[in-house]
């Protein structure tokens, strides 16, 4: 190969190729699951892309020393890439799961990872150089080229190929078995006279021992996976999976109390969930029309309950991101009983949908005479974006005369107002209000005193009550809702905070 010097350029600029596309999807790796376990995906990427970035630097002023024997240094970096990479998303569960520095651990690998690819370029620069000395312009021109290619490949295969189809922990190890495999073409096939023989041979044996690592781990993943649940859900997992958008674990015994997970968050507490549900409902429901409702969110179907429970109700449209979810509440028997069998109504419409972009799809002559934003507050974990000034203002196209919204607003009494800021500038008058939480044994992590705070609004300033003609709440009462919002109200700021806005969701 050596004796044809276009060809074996070629390959060294095709493993370029190879191992920025891997070095791009590790990257991505730990984006996704940062965002997954952690939330706050701004905060996530930030950190990974500023520490990668600094680790190449590193990295290339390291590989400086090993520049001698090029092809060498060449195979024992991707070797070590590609065990660190694919072991990566694995070994940050396992952090995760049991020993709870994840962000210590995600920066540390993010580091190791960002110096091994950074170490390539030199590496590779050298290696072309030895093929045929050339201008260091034009060889740096190609080697780049191959390497920005690589990662647009890398990046586009990420979210349409390897995380749909393999998932990040399987997607990890094959991509560290591609980028072994990458490493030991160029240089056990193409460079192979620089190593001695014996080094030779302990290349070949480490690149096997490499596969061979990640070929355990792929096999054991499953079992690493339900180890690690089982520390954090306890021995009664009944449902786990991980969807396009989030992990999903049921837990529970068949006849008894249920808890809903959704990365990691306690989204369900079968013992619980009337509380929250029933504050997020009957009172929207019971301060005008309610013929037509707008479900945002709420794909455990246990909101859809209490709207069901109401005799006017003509026909309900659910949207929410993750049909994973939806599926589960219809298919698992004690999550659908607990719901009611509320999504097998034929009054309802489910949609699988972003409910921002859904908003912004819909025609504003469909409109509604309750929207439910059953979204997680910014405070709980959920994304900012659904407490925006922008989301508020869509949902409000979306109003028949008379027409109210009802939002969670979660536990934080500082949040709420903030959330309030959101629904005022989108026009709307709004009433706050609460429930007491964590009621039941082990449901909550909060103190016994802890509420769970709800915003009402609409054009007019609605009444806070309930509807006589409706089947009465299990833990609301209009003394209790009228006590909440006066303590509320006494503790709204003088002077509000801003609102949230896609541009400032801070």
């Amino acid at each position: 190969m050596r004796s044809h010097p276009r060809l074996a350029r070629l390959v060294v600029l095709l493993a370029a190729f190879v191992c920025a596309a891997c070095g791009l999807v590790y990257e991505l790796e730990l984006v996704a699951l940062g965002d997954y376990l952690l939330g706050d995906s701004v905060t996530q990427t930030s950190v990974v892309l500023s520490v990668m970035v600094f680790a190449m630097g590193l990295g290339s002023l390291l590989a400086k020393r090993l520049t001698r024997r090029p092809a060498t240094a060449f195979a024992l970096v991707e070797c070590a890439l590609a065990l660190t990479g694919g072991l990566s998303v694995l070994a940050l569960y396992s952090c995760w799961a049991w020993i709870g520095r994840y962000q210590a651990a995600m920066v540390g690998l993010t580091c190791l990872i960002g110096i091994l690819i950074g170490a390539e370029i030199p590496l590779l620069m050298t290696l072309i150089q030895r093929i045929r000395r050339e201008d260091a312009g034009r060889a740096a021109a190609d080697l780049f080229a191959a390497d920005y290619v690589g990662a647009l490949i890398g990046g586009l295969a990420f979210p349409f190929l390897i995380l749909p189809g393999l998932g990040p922990g399987t997607g990890a190890l094959v991509t560290g078995a591609v980028n072994a495999v990458a490493g030991a073409a160029v240089v056990l096939w193409l460079f192979r006279e620089e190593p001695a023989p014996r080094i030779r041979l302990l290349l070949w044996g480490g690149c096997t021992l490499v596969l061979a690592v990640l070929g355990a781990a792929a096999a054991g993943s499953d079992a690493v996976e339900r180890a690690a649940r089982h520390a954090l859900y306890g021995a009664q997992v009944r449902y786990a999976t991980r969807s396009r958008h989030q992990e999903i674990v049921l837990t529970g015994p068949a006849e008894g109390p249920l808890r809903l997970y959704l990365d990691g968050r306690l989204a369900v507490c079968g013992p619980d969930e009337y509380r929250g549900n029933e504050a997020l409902v009957h009172p929207a429901m019971a301060a005008g029309p309610d013929a037509r409702i707008l479900l945002l969110g709420g794909g455990d179907g246990l909101a859809l309950r209490e709207v069901l429970r109401h005799r006017g109700v003509r026909s309900v449209q659910l949207v929410d991101t993750d049909p994973a979810v939806t599926r589960l509440a219809r298919t698992d028997p004690g999550l659908a009983a607990l719901a009611g069998h509320s999504l097998d109504d034929p009054r309802v419409r489910t949609t699988a949908a972003n409910p921002m972009a859904w908003l912004r799809g819909a025609p504003a002559d469909r409109t509604y005479d309750v929207v439910l934003a059953d979204l997680p507050a910014p405070a709980e974990g959920g994304p900012a974006t659904f407490h925006t000034q922008e989301f508020y203002g869509l949902a409000t196209r979306l109003l028949s005369p008379g027409g109210r919204i009802a939002v969670r607003a979660g536990g934080d009494p500082d949040g709420v107002w903030r959330i309030e800021s959101g629904l005022r500038a989108a026009g709307l008058q709004t009433v706050p209000y609460a429930v007491p939480g964590g009621a039941a044994a082990g449901c909550r992590p909060t103190p016994p005193d802890a509420a769970q705070n709800f915003l009402l609004a609409a054009a007019a300033q609605p009444p806070l009550t309930l509807a006589p003609d409706a089947p009465p709440p299990r833990a609301l009462t209009p003394d209790a809702l009228r006590t909440s919002t006066t303590r509320l109200t006494t503790l709204r700021p003088t002077h509000p905070p801003a609102a949230l806005t896609l541009l400032s969701p801070r």
